[in-house]
């Protein structure tokens, strides 16, 4: 089972034409729906200004080798190890989800594109990739869910109470979830495969297709922020985005540490 390619035993139901099609819709729905964001929210015209502002009115300039250097750390800090959160179990849940979700998507694109039918073998690290991500992203996002969110962690609400802002989660965990439970059951030959088939449709396609109203959009956005911050700083402009990840006592004051749950 976690070495068969879960797409390519469905084509025997389902062209592989519709399974590609389906996924570069759901890749324009999230570019089409980052580009509205931006737009709405007016977060491009934010940061290209206040980059222009840095450079402006910054004390000095920067070289390409020194931005090279802020792009290097931006990437190695803020993206690949998430040091923006202080708190440990919030961080490794957050890191799980992360890698967990780009193993999954990524080994999905493949095995849709490259292997669609079992005519073509496909090689077993794909769908031993795609069900390590699918669970790694259960494991990150629902102990995030349960026990570290802000408001259950902190305020003693209960974990399911939900607003807006969960739509991203949610939709995630529902997507790996209903995939993983999908695949399982159709390779045990369960008459219950299409209805969890149905189910990692509709979550996935909310899930790609709700960018404007959730927090997908900021995994974009967080990276461009880091950087534009690490650049004011280094070059003497004092900017009104927070700090970097790596400065947390510019919090507030001196004396407190931010707290994030």
């Amino acid at each position: 089972m976690f070495t068969s390619n879960p797409f390519a035993e469905l084509s025997a139901s389902i062209s592989p034409a519709i399974m590609q099609t389906y996924v570069v819709v759901m890749i324009i729905l999230v570019a089409a729906g980052t580009l509205f964001d931006i737009v709405h929210k007016g977060s491009a015209k934010y940061f290209f200004e206040n980059w222009r502002n840095s450079k402006s009115k910054a004390s000095r300039q920067l070289g390409g080798g020194q931005l090279a250097l802020l792009a290097i750390q931006t990437g190695l800090v803020e993206v690949l190890t998430s040091a923006e959160f202080c708190n440990a179990r919030r961080r490794i849940a957050h890191l799980l989800t992360m890698y967990g979700f780009l193993a999954y998507v990524i080994a999905t694109a493949i095995m849709v594109f490259g292997y669609p039918t079992p005519a073509t073998p496909t090689p077993a690290i794909l769908p031993q990739l795609w069900w390590i991500g699918g669970l790694m992203v259960c494991l990150g996002g629902y102990w995030f869910w349960f026990f570290i969110r802000v408001d259950v962690a902190a305020e003693g609400n209960t974990p399911f109470r939900i607003v807006r802002a969960d739509l991203f989660i949610l939709s995630l965990l529902a997507s790996a979830t209903a995939g993983l439970i999908w695949a399982y059951l159709q390779a045990r030959g369960s008459s219950w495969a299409s209805a969890f088939l149905g189910l990692y449709l509709i979550a996935t396609t909310v899930l790609f297709g709700s960018v404007p109203w959730s927090k997908f959009s900021h995994m974009f956005f967080k990276p461009a922020a880091a950087f534009e911050k690490r650049i004011s700083n280094a070059n003497g402009f004092r900017s009104n985005l927070p700090p970097p990840a790596d400065k947390p006592e510019q919090f507030g004051s001196a004396r407190r540490q931010p707290r994030h749950y």
